[in-house]
């Protein structure tokens, strides 16, 4: 895994939305989350500017799901159901983007992965933003 990458392409699972995007920080930035949606999503994911993405094809199969306070917007492909990216609550000027979406990637490269608190989210507690409050291990069985 290249923590570096810094441009690559991504897609849902049945390929119906395609996309490029430029990565904040490399892999460096990627995070769990355990706020209730993310908890049962269950996804990695990575920061960009929202300048960042560009929709290569599907726009239109882009459905976007916002609860709580609707601050953030988690798109999602209405074909599979992919979670592909979303507009931060954190850090608004940022899409968190699904590593399993991203080429050559896969959520199971990462040895670990901070877990940040969205359950206590900085927005409603006046915490720094950013803060782990635990770590997701992916340790492989040699079978």
């Amino acid at each position: 895994m290249l923590p570096d990458v810094t441009e690559t392409r991504g897609a849902c699972h049945c390929g119906a939305v395609r996309f490029t995007v430029k990565l904040s920080d490399g892999l460096r930035t990627a995070r769990r989350c355990n706020c209730s949606y993310c908890r049962m999503r269950g996804a990695v994911a990575v920061s960009a500017e929202l300048d960042g993405i560009t929709i290569e094809q599907g726009e239109d199969a882009l459905t976007t799901y916002q609860f709580n306070t609707g601050t953030a917007k988690h798109y999602f492909c209405s074909v599979c159901g992919i979670y592909t990216f979303h507009q931060r609550r954190s850090k608004n000027a940022q899409y968190g983007v699904n590593v399993a979406c991203l080429e050559g990637l896969s959520p199971f490269d990462f040895d670990e992965v901070p877990v940040l608190d969205g359950t206590n989210h900085p927005a409603d507690t006046g915490r720094k933003t950013g803060e782990p409050v635990g770590v997701l291990r992916y340790v492989p069985l040699n079978v």
